[in-house]
């Protein structure tokens, strides 16, 4: 029987159709079998689509709505990339106000590739040493975040990559840092 650091954990992984499928799909597999619960979180409803490098991936259960979600209940937060799916949530103002949570409560928080997007909207990297997809340099720079190009980041909780080559850091850091994390404040 295997270790399971996270065993009670709950970790939202918030996504609309468009992320990177590795991103998620790497990320959650290494927290389920630490033990963490994780709950695919989305704006849409019923399932969402990754996208593979090039073109579309597969078709993914939506566990949780997001308009049904309460940030509260969850202890972590995981934002994979891609383009298309960052990209939606920065304009979505409930996916903003979930994330902003988080920010407000110093949940950990990782995110990798285009995954700081949101983080922008949502207030949680002004003052904060992190990394993403270099397009988003002067985006995180402009948002008052220091922008480092480094395999892994951890500052106060948050955990950023820049790249699916990097998920094995990744995922070791976010791992790390998600056990230590205090239990959440669910709500009755």
């Amino acid at each position: 029987m295997g270790s399971t650091p996270l065993q009670g954990k709950k970790v939202a992984i918030l996504v609309a159709s468009g992320f990177e499928q590795v991103e998620l799909v790497k990320p959650r597999e290494a927290l389920d079998a630490a033990g963490a619960e994780t709950v695919l979180v989305s704006p849409e409803s019923k399932r969402v689509r990754g996208w593979e490098f090039k073109d579309w991936g597969d078709w993914f259960p939506v566990d949780l709505e997001l308009s049904e979600a309460k940030a509260a209940d969850f202890d972590a937060l995981l934002l994979p990339g891609g383009v298309i799916n960052p990209d939606k949530l920065r304009i979505d103002e409930a996916a903003i106000k979930f994330i902003r949570h988080f920010v407000a409560g110093d949940k950990p928080i990782a995110a990798i590739c285009h995954g700081p997007w949101p983080l922008i909207e949502s207030g949680g990297v002004r003052g904060r040493k992190l990394t993403s997809w270099p397009s988003l340099r002067s985006d995180l720079r402009n948002a008052g975040a220091t922008w480092v190009d480094e395999e892994v980041v951890l500052d106060r909780g948050l955990v950023t990559s820049r790249k699916p080559d990097d998920i094995p850091a990744f995922v070791r850091t976010l791992l790390d840092v998600f056990a230590a994390a205090g239990p959440a404040t669910h709500a009755a």
